[in-house]
């Protein structure tokens, strides 16, 4: 269809650019504002009509209202479940007022015609919400009248005006009195869009709690969700970018942060920041940690520590890779103190997202000092439980189980040279989470130091593991004698293995499964490196 057809399609020269309002429906769950525009709504000489709650709420406030059951002629029963499922709602709604026998259909029945709809949905989201809610008080809130009117009076747009949220009044006013109780199609079309964008949000909400305990991969994939920011922009200045929050996800998630201190964040904050929190916590769930900090560029860590101070992982985090680290991102598991402040803002560094779950006054205080620009992000001590994740590309997406195994050193299999010391495996298991954080291929090397597990160097998102290889040792440089190399996914043949060993590293650990497995395993017997294979392939795209 060609744009010319499809503005015509939407708005023929028949139709009304200009609808005076007579009657306007009004039936509210969220009251804010209601009064005072029914106040305007009376002064203009609309006549309203309501249901329930929100007709007291009027009639109390003086302004005249005719209840719902005077015009259906039934009264809401059903405990409010039915009320405006009535042919003289409906059809005062849908009614084409240029079409003679719509026109007469009305006068034959006594339908009046509806000219404004004023409604918001039952409060279904805030209601899942709360804590020890049941399927029956959930129930009760899904909507069914109020979905109903919204598209209807959507459908009819070249007639009514829908209007489904309270931030819509000031411009309906505005309208209303500048155009002597009018309405124009512009504004119609515009409401009528936002109202089933309205109403595929909400059903969308409920059919994902519907479907909550179903597979995480379902036959219809419905998703939700609305507008948190404008972003300063994309992943370039040219790209235009925003933030949105999923509809009745659970608290604690990157989308909720305060932000304390800075400028305003862009697609690579967020989209870099998010992957930061995902790791310290991922971090943070490995037997022993007490705390845990990392640094993050690109989305990739270049740093990454745990240790039995906040201060001590993140100055051991910053080692990782100073040079990387500069104008990345730091995350830490545990509240910032500070110490740990003290490090974060000491000479030499700069960072632009500092994340946390809460930051001790003195701490914040220093950091805000330290930096004009540095957005400061606290999240709070919740953690969510989040089993899937999408990936988006033009036309379609992709769903899959986030990967959120807890790496057990003790289920690991020895597979070639010393055995490992306890020490080396609990510093091991540390390594295989941030080894997973990285782009595949990778490859990283990291050990102990200063009585701290952390990331020495790491080689990512290369083409080819020996690459991967290079770029560990290479960023490891002296630190790799002794050290420990981790690979997210088996060696097909041992020279990638060669390299992590002429540099010096000590204890390899890899998924295994490759065929040509037993080389490397030879290899590290021959050079008294100890080899463990985990059984568990981490590839992150």
């Amino acid at each position: 269809m060609t744009s010319t057809a499809h503005a015509a399609a939407i708005a023929p020269d028949s139709r009304p650019q200009l609808v005076k309002v007579a009657r306007a429906l009004v039936s509210v769950s969220d009251k804010a504002g209601i009064i005072e525009l029914a106040k305007v709504l009376n002064e203009l000489g609309i006549e309203i009509i309501s249901t329930g709650g929100t007709a007291k709420a009027i009639a109390d406030a003086g302004i005249p209202v005719i209840p719902i059951d005077q015009v259906t002629g039934f009264p809401e029963m059903m405990d409010g479940r039915v009320k405006t499922l009535h042919p003289k709602i409906h059809g005062g709604l849908l009614a084409r007022r240029d079409l003679p026998e719509h026109v007469q259909s009305m006068n034959d029945h006594d339908i009046k015609p509806i000219d404004l709809v004023i409604v918001n949905l039952y409060p279904f989201e805030s209601t899942i919400a709360k804590a020890g809610v049941t399927d029956s008080e959930a129930i009760e809130q899904i909507d069914i009248g109020g979905p109903s009117m919204v598209r209807s009076a959507a459908k009819n747009h070249a007639s009514v005006a829908i209007v489904t949220d309270p931030s819509q009044y000031e411009s309906l006013i505005e309208q209303l009195k500048a155009n002597n109780g009018q309405t124009t199609f512009a504004l119609r079309q515009q409401l009528a869009a936002q109202a089933f964008v309205q109403t595929a949000s909400y059903d969308a909400m409920i059919a994902q709690w519907m479907t909550r305990n179903d597979t995480d991969t379902p036959d219809t994939l419905t998703l939700s969700y609305r507008k948190a920011d404008d972003l300063r922009y994309g992943e370039n200045p040219h790209q235009t970018a925003a933030s949105y929050r999923a509809v009745g996800a659970p608290k604690g998630t990157l989308i909720d942060a305060t932000q304390l201190h800075g400028k305003p964040l862009s697609f690579n904050n967020l989209n870099d920041a998010s992957a930061a929190l995902e790791l310290v916590r991922a971090i943070a769930r490995v037997d022993g940690t007490e705390h845990a900090a990392i640094v993050l560029k690109h989305t990739n860590p270049c740093g990454a520590a745990s240790s039995s101070t906040i201060a001590g992982a993140i100055d051991q985090a910053i080692a990782g890779d100073p040079m990387a680290a500069f104008g990345g991102i730091l995350a830490s598991s545990t509240q910032i103190d500070l110490a740990g402040a003290q490090r974060i803002a000491a000479d030499g560094t700069f960072f632009e997202v500092v994340i946390a779950p809460s930051y001790a006054p003195d701490a914040l205080a220093l950091l805000q000092q330290r930096w004009k620009n540095l957005r400061i992000l606290a999240v709070g001590d919740d953690v969510p439980e989040i089993a899937t994740e999408t990936k988006y590309f033009p036309g379609g997406l992709l769903v899959q189980g986030r990967d959120l195994v807890v790496p057990n050193a003790n289920e690991w299999t020895h597979a070639g040279g010393p055995t490992p010391s306890a020490e080396q495996l609990s510093a091991a298991a540390m390594l295989e989470t941030v080894c997973r954080a990285l782009s595949s291929n990778a490859v990283l090397v990291g050990g102990i130091e200063n009585g701290s597990a952390r990331l020495f160097g790491a080689g990512a998102g290369q083409m080819d593991r020996v690459a991967s290889c290079l770029g560990a040792v290479r960023k490891a440089g002296e630190l790799c004698k002794g050290s420990i190399a981790l690979s997210d996914a088996f060696f097909p043949f041992p020279d990638g293995p060669q390299i992590l060993i002429d540099a010096g590293v000590s204890m390899i650990v890899h998924p295994g499964g490759s065929k040509r497995d037993g080389d490397t395993f030879e290899l590290c017997d021959k050079h008294n490196v100890t080899c463990m294979t985990t059984a568990v392939r981490h590839f992150r795209h």
